[in-house]
């Protein structure tokens, strides 16, 4: 039998409380506020008698109590106002005010505005000295001491006729008490033997840039040097630390272990083999008579064995012209010092500091025990990096023969356009325009080996030089392009950079360089010494719009004819009603600073540097 279950009773529950809120009810006690309550316990104490120590302890307590009571309060009231007025809200009040400010800004504006913020990142970067200078806080401010000075015929000129012979030669000079120009060599006081060996060259009188330059150097004073490509740029640099040595070296001679008195930078090979064989031939030239000593100028470059100019580390070193890694390694092997080194000249200087070499500049520039005295010339050196250069040198003088970047007005410029799949055919016909020697550039090293095969295929004697190469392929192709037994030279950039060849009538831009500035180079080695050229460039879909508006540009500002496709080219900039500033730090004149192409390669080289662990020293 199952078992029921039990019933369930109900529970009996006391009544509910009633609690009556009526004002007017005896139990109702009304909020009195804290001070209102101490001022009242105040009173309450004071008439039990607060004489008595006992009275007083406990008043004490009591208002310590309702401090504590009032703090607590008061921290009640902020946290509920912080609670009505959130984060989130502050946020959104700063952004629908920034968005309503820049409604009101025009595109222009706002393109202004983003180019500022890179320029600022730009000009943050530390100036341009060693780290044991820049730790110790060690500033220069005055220019080495020279020994030269002008003739007294020169000195007792007027500032306005030193004026009108700058404006004679469109030379604009900038700094503080700038030297005078000299229109010829013997007035500069150069060696006799020198001069005559200038003028056996046909070099009779100095270029613009010589004729401002040289003296500004002799002078002792710091210099940025721009002029157009093949004006005599290596001649006002080397003059100076030729006579720079040959003044030390009559004071006390040279002996094993000392030296250089001064030291050449190149970013390339080439460029720095070039300029080694120029310092030779000149130097040879003034000891050849026997009135001046014999300078010892050292190549440190890589690809070379140092071994082979064991005769030269054997005896006092005068002048070292190098390439900034092999120079850093010599450095650090103590195969020579710059304890007595007065001078340092950067060629392609825009270069050096701006495309990874600037870590190996301010690494060399370590090496140096005593102030001294600094050139930076280049055919393109854009505003942004002079600037930057003027933070680092003392008091300098720039001295600047034409725009920064503007090509050479010696140069006829035929842009072409051109199918891709055409180039090949039509290089043939454009190497009928002029008798050789010929260079064609291309800006990608398998298609420079594809045009060397395909004109050897046709009978065409061609080298080829790009940075794969070995460097006695190079050698070998310098060589042979330069002494006439080649025709035609196909190269990469690596041949663009201030290498001169003799009687270049015509170059070939087989691919049109992203950057404007490697453009202007690539031209500039026809044109060369007051001489006439053709350059003849390649464009077509291939070519960035934005590549195609800086040549539109640039034939304009150098009076050349811009061919019906590149004048149909609109600059977005002048739709936005923006004002067409070139760009500060490539010099372009189709774009801002915010697509500058120099400035993205420069960002990526740098990346690459570091995945490298950057190792990259300019060898």
């Amino acid at each position: 039998m199952v078992e029921s279950a039990p019933k369930r009773r109900r529970i009996e529950r006391s009544p509910s409380p009633t609690y009556n809120i009526d004002e007017e009810s005896e139990n109702f006690q009304p909020y009195i506020p804290v001070a209102q309550r101490r001022q009242a316990k105040l009173a309450k104490l004071t008439s039990w008698g607060a004489n008595s120590d006992k009275d007083k302890e406990k008043r004490l307590k009591q208002e310590q109590e309702e401090k504590e009571d009032e703090e607590r309060e008061e921290e009640r009231r902020k946290e509920k106002a912080r609670k009505e007025r959130t984060l989130l809200m502050e946020a959104q009040e700063v952004h629908t005010k920034k968005a309503a400010e820049d409604a009101k800004k025009t595109d222009a504006e706002k393109a202004e505005e983003a180019d500022a913020e890179i320029l600022a990142a730009i000009a943050s970067r530390r100036k341009l000295a060693s780290d044991l200078e820049l730790a110790k806080g060690v500033q220069y401010t005055e220019p080495l001491k020279a020994s030269w000075r002008p003739p007294k015929f020169v000195r007792d000129r007027s500032a306005e006729q030193h004026q009108k012979i700058r404006e004679k030669y469109h030379i604009i000079a900038e700094g503080e008490d700038i030297p005078p120009p000299i229109e010829n060599f013997t007035d500069m006081k150069v060696p006799e033997p020198l001069v005559r060996f200038l003028k056996s060259k046909r070099i009779t009188k100095p270029t613009p840039i010589q004729l401002q330059g040289i003296p500004t150097a002799f002078s002792g004073r710091d210099m940025i040097g721009i002029a157009f490509t093949g004006s005599g740029k290596t001649l006002a640099f080397c003059l100076p630390i030729i006579m720079l040595a040959l003044e030390e070296e009559a004071k006390l001679p040279f002996i094993r272990g000392e030296g250089p008195v001064g030291v050449i930078l190149c970013p390339s090979r080439e460029l720095a083999s070039q300029t080694y064989e120029n310092v030779l031939t000149w130097t040879a030239a003034l000891s050849k008579e026997g009135k001046y000593p014999q300078l010892n100028t050292l190549l440190c470059i890589g690809g070379i064995s140092m071994g082979d100019q064991s005769h030269v580390l054997s005896k006092g070193l005068h002048i070292v012209v190098a390439t900034p890694g092999r120079l850093i390694d010599m450095l650090e092997k103590k195969r020579f010092t710059f304890d007595n080194c007065k001078y340092l000249c950067m060629d392609e200087a825009d270069r050096m500091i701006d495309l990874g070499f600037e870590d190996d500049v301010r690494n060399i520039m370590s090496f140096f025990k005593r102030q001294r005295q600094t050139l930076l010339f280049s055919a393109t050196m854009p505003r942004k990096i002079q600037d930057f250069a003027q933070q680092s040198l003392v008091k300098p003088i720039l001295v600047n023969v034409g725009r920064a970047g503007a090509a050479n007005l010696d140069v006829l410029q035929v842009v072409e356009y051109v199918k891709q799949e055409a180039k090949m055919v039509y290089l043939l016909e454009c190497l009928q325009k002029t008798p050789p020697p010929v260079i064609i550039f291309s800006e990608n090293k398998n298609e420079v080996d594809d045009i060397q095969e395909y004109l050897l295929l046709k009978g065409v004697e061609a080298v080829a030089i790009h940075g794969s190469k070995t460097q006695e392929e190079r050698q070998y192709a310098i060589k042979s392009f330069k002494s006439g037994a080649k025709d035609v030279m196909v190269a990469s950039g690596v041949a663009s950079k201030g290498l001169d060849f003799n009687d270049i009538q015509h170059v070939i831009i087989f691919s049109m360089p992203k950057e404007i500035e490697d453009y202007v180079h690539q031209i500039g080695r026809t044109g060369r010494s007051g001489k006439t050229g053709i350059a003849t460039t390649f464009v077509n879909m291939n070519t960035p719009e934005q590549t195609l508006l800086d040549l539109k540009y640039l034939l304009m500002e150098a009076g050349q004819k811009v061919p019906p496709f590149l004048q149909s080219i609109e600059d977005p900039r002048a739709v936005q009603g923006g004002s067409l500033k070139g760009c500060p730090v490539c010099g372009g004149l189709g774009h801002g600073i915010s697509n500058c192409p120099k400035l993205e390669d420069t960002q990526r080289r740098q990346m690459a540097s570091h995945n490298r662990g950057g190792d990259d020293r300019g060898y």
